[in-house]
């Protein structure tokens, strides 16, 4: 959960965060206060309450965001080790504690497999 890791990022992630203002004393994409260091968890946690409350979403955490990261994932078809490595994890069963958000697109391959068999019996 801690230390230095590389991270995949669409282009036009890498846009925006190429568009940030940086601080040449400070080697941080998103540099703290002081001159070596980095954006506090306390930082964070002031600015999406700000985020929430500018787009009325009071109930959703930042972790929801993974969440449904890994939820729109799954149901493009992605496996749970790739979507495991796009958050970061090393153990698949903690990838696999996001697969309960994909319960629509588990009734819909059911169904869809269903129907492919009935139209093979019928």
């Amino acid at each position: 959960k801690s230390g230095p890791r590389a991270v995949q990022l669409p282009p036009p992630a890498v846009r925006l965060l190429e568009a940030l203002p940086r601080r040449a004393d400070n080697p941080f994409v998103f540099p703290g206060r002081d001159r070596d260091g980095h954006y506090s968890a306390g930082g964070l946690d002031r600015t999406w309450y700000a985020v929430r409350e500018a787009a009325k979403l009071e109930d959703v955490r930042i972790h929801d965001l993974r969440h449904s990261f890994a939820s729109r994932a799954l149901a493009l078809g992605e496996t749970l080790p790739v979507i495991g490595k796009l958050l970061g994890h090393n153990d698949i069963e903690t990838t696999a504690r996001y697969a309960h958000l994909a319960q629509d697109s588990v009734h819909e391959a059911a169904e869809r497999i269903a129907q492919s068999i009935a139209a093979d019996v019928l």
